[in-house]
């Protein structure tokens, strides 16, 4: 059986981060995902922490939009591997509270739209 590869952990001033958002978020159930903070509505991701990236999941507009902006860019776990509807933040967008929560409203509203999960 193929071994689950190692993940490396999220910066202690990420992770600080994204749980100082996600209390300004709280229809949004924390949980984990390959061990990163996670914010998911009715079962569906939402946003999370991955390495030292912050991905959240869009409609294609709004992922279109995000791809927009300097620094921006699609997630892939792995190299030449994107997933499809995530995106990264840029740094600044991070550092930014009022453009923080635009893209994670953004990101909880599109998980809200999808079917719930059990």
């Amino acid at each position: 059986m193929p071994r689950m590869p190692s993940f490396e952990k999220s910066p202690p001033q990420l992770v600080a981060r994204f749980e100082a958002a996600a209390a300004r978020h709280p229809q949004a159930q924390r949980r984990k995902t390959f061990g990163y903070p996670a914010l998911f509505v009715g079962g569906n991701l939402a946003t999370n922490l991955f390495a030292d990236r912050w991905t959240v999941r869009l409609s294609a507009d709004d992922l279109e939009a995000l791809l927009a902006l300097p620094g921006a860019r699609p997630f892939s776990p792995m190299p030449g591997r994107s997933m499809k509807g995530y995106g990264t933040l840029p740094l600044d967008v991070i550092a930014d509270d009022t453009a923080l929560d635009g893209w994670l409203e953004r990101a909880l509203a599109f998980a809200s739209s999808l079917p719930a999960k059990a």
